[in-house]
């Protein structure tokens, strides 16, 4: 069986939790990182850690996912992992949300995901080899009380990667979906002590992205389901 052979990450929406997980992940297994995000002052120390590079880009704007992807192959080469992260949140009772938030909403979680792979896409056909990772969430397969707008755009991302995985499989390229059912833990976000592990491990998170990335292509996954232990179906 051949095991896949990736050289450089694109991380989207990167910050603190799971993209750094993942960007210590692809840097121990000698891959290189780029990181991108509306705001990369916070991505310093994570960059001095990893020797990853991070560029400024609004993921919701074509010319500037255009120009990331530019500056990304110029500065380092072609990513041949592509990893969608961002999301955004417009919550409230649904008889008052604002309609420009909800806009915003579905831009950043599918919009900007849309974006991100067309221009992944268009370099990796070429080469008939990459991968396209989307970070999806509960509410990409059940909608939560005042939280239509992200549900809209989980939903939405969800059927972008499976569009995507049926399309693109057969000429190369591994497209995949991960529904992350339940909080992940961070410094600032940790667990009652009444409910010990009732959050994700990001660590444990980006394990099972490397894990769907070493598959061989003869049995790739399109989705992946991931929740703590303690999460009731």
């Amino acid at each position: 069986m051949e095991i896949p052979k990736y050289n450089i990450a694109l991380i989207v929406g990167a910050g603190e939790g799971l993209s750094a997980s993942l960007t210590r992940l692809f840097a121990r297994e000698g891959i290189r990182v780029a990181l991108a995000a509306r705001s990369i002052e916070k991505l310093g120390a994570l960059c001095a850690e990893t020797d990853a590079r991070a560029f400024t880009c609004d993921a919701t704007e074509a010319e500037d996912v255009e120009r990331l992807f530019g500056m990304v192959e110029r500065e380092i080469g072609a990513p041949d992992v592509v990893v969608y992260n961002a999301s955004a949140r417009a919550r409230g009772a649904f008889a008052d949300l604002v309609p420009a938030e909800v806009a915003r909403s579905i831009a950043v979680s599918a919009f900007g995901g849309f974006l991100v792979a067309q221009q992944a896409v268009g370099r990796m056909l070429p080469q008939q080899h990459g991968a396209i990772l989307f970070t999806g969430a509960s509410a990409s397969v059940k909608g939560y009380p005042q939280s239509a707008p992200f549900a809209m755009g989980k939903f939405a991302l969800r059927g972008l990667a499976q569009s995507m995985a049926r399309e693109l499989s057969p000429q190369g390229i591994h497209v995949a979906h991960f529904i992350i059912d339940g909080g992940i833990r961070s410094a600032a976000r940790v667990e009652p002590a009444e409910r010990p592990d009732s959050m994700l491990d990001p660590d444990a998170i980006a394990l099972s992205y490397w894990n769907v990335l070493q598959q061989p292509r003869s049995a790739w996954s399109w989705e992946l389901e991931l929740r703590p232990w303690v999460e009731k179906f």
